[in-house]
């Protein structure tokens, strides 16, 4: 396994030291890196000549007869999703592409709702070329002539660097295609696929229940891919270089390199490139955690909270963390620092949580909201054996009952919670909320916002 330090930026401001490349060959940094390679070698986000300069055009072959060969490269390469549910990116490609409907649509998905994830932002700034080259190949792979890129709405105008990135590439004739971005509302659920898909077609930004799949009926009705903007960063590569080369870093079963974001007590948070199969405790240590923390969030807000040192030892990697019921999800690590009150931040994620659903179902209007009042009981307030027993069946009733997963995800965030902080549980219950919970300031980012019945539009 390799160690080292890797590629940070300050939730992508672009600030850092310059690393050698690779003499020759596919560009990587002095680790491994592979995405922010240009970035470790000049310090500077790559534009449009230094891309061309390191990896040329984008290898596009034209649309032909049977299935496009692009299809079985990312199949042999092993991509899964960056966007948080890890899912095969050929099976995807396929999918589409076979549709029946002649006229299709790709969704480049940049929203990263996630309030503690920085990685799709840093790499939208850093490596911008790769991900619009990933978009040109992809839709040419799955036979789309409409392409999308969302972004959420940011005071750094990132939507219209984009759009000047994307006008420049037109007059340089790389994009056979306009990519067309927006910024749909940003609200937590409004990045899940169905939600965009919803919302470019006129409707609001919330998620539909499903079948039919995007795949199948999305954009307008037409079979519809959405790629997370990491995963097609990852297929220009592979276009480029091969399945072979992408597998020649990580693990048999996850291969490749990935984005994290490392938050919390940590001296160095920021966006990290990493490669599959590291332990927890080499990758965290790039950031400096705290001494003596006591637990680390794994995979965001819809993720597990795993005690250390316990979870130093995992792999960081879809099957190296499933054993604990955790995934890399949308690529976060949060360190908790001893003395903090893991109850009471996981209760604070909780509440914001409830307040994002979209009330379509019954889980979101009631469930969660009551799971999260009764969670914040216990960590701020007198929680007796009824309202114990009141959360644990709330937690369970939750899970698999909505219209879409965001109720499993603060279902599973909270049920973690309760089997990594259980001597905090009883403590709590038994004498109340600690000094933490009543004092300490948030660790974990809220954001403060209260959403209208207008505001999904």
């Amino acid at each position: 396994m390799t160690t080292g330090l890797h590629a940070r930026t300050q939730h992508g401001s672009g600030h850092g030291q310059s690393r050698r490349g690779r003499a020759a060959g596919p560009p990587e940094g002095e680790y491994g890196e592979r995405l922010l390679a240009g970035w470790l070698t000049t310090g500077r986000p790559t534009d449009l000549e230094a891309h061309l300069a390191w990896y040329g055009r984008a290898p596009l072959t034209g649309v032909g007869e049977g299935e496009h060969p692009l299809i079985e490269a990312v199949a042999r390469a092993g991509l899964i999703g960056r966007g948080g549910a890890g899912f095969p990116t050929a099976t995807k490609l396929r999918a589409v592409a076979r549709a029946k409907r002649p006229a299709r649509v790709l969704v480049a998905n940049g929203m990263e709702s996630e309030p503690a994830a920085s990685k799709d932002k840093a790499l939208l700034r850093l490596a911008p070329h790769l991900v619009l080259d990933g978009i040109m190949l992809a839709a040419e792979a799955a036979g789309a002539g409409e392409a999308h890129l969302c972004v959420a709405p940011s005071r750094a105008g990132l939507d219209r660097e984009l759009r000047d990135l994307i006008r420049q590439r037109r007059r340089h004739g790389l994009d056979p295609i306009e990519i067309q971005v927006h910024t749909p509302p940003h609200h937590y659920v409004s990045s899940e696929s169905s939600a965009l898909v919803n919302w470019l077609g006129g409707g609001e930004a919330k998620p539909t229940t499903t079948p039919p799949r995007t795949a199948e009926r999305g954009v307008a009705g037409l079979p519809t891919l959405v790629d997370n903007v990491e995963t097609l960063a990852h297929l220009a590569l592979i276009a480029r270089f091969g399945p072979g080369w992408y597998r020649s870093r990580g693990t048999a079963e996850s291969p490749g390199t990935t984005l994290v974001t490392l938050a919390g007590a940590v001296a160095d948070p920021g966006v990290y490139e990493a490669v599959f199969g590291w332990r927890l405790s080499d990758l965290l240590a790039l950031a400096r955690p705290a001494a003596h923390a006591q637990a680390v969030l794994v995979g965001g807000y819809f993720g597990t909270w795993l005690p250390l040192p316990y979870a130093a030892a995992l792999e960081y990697s879809g099957p190296g963390l499933a054993r604990t019921g955790a995934s890399p999800g949308a690529g976060v690590l949060a360190v908790l620092p001893a003395g903090a009150c893991g109850l009471a931040e996981t209760a604070r994620v909780l509440r914001y949580l409830a307040g994002q659903s979209a009330r379509q179902c019954g889980p979101c209007r009631f469930g969660f909201p009551a799971t999260a009042e009764d969670f914040a009981q216990l960590a701020f307030g007198r929680c007796d054996r009824d309202a114990w027993e009141r959360l644990e069946h709330h937690i369970e009733l939750l899970a698999g009952r909505g219209a879409c997963k965001h109720p499993d995800g603060g279902a599973h965030l909270a049920a973690s919670a309760l089997r990594a902080f259980a001597p905090e549980v009883r403590r709590h219950l038994e004498s109340g909320p600690c000094r933490a919970a009543l004092n300490a300031p948030a660790l974990l980012p809220i954001p403060r916002e209260t959403i209208g019945d207008g505001d999904w539009r």
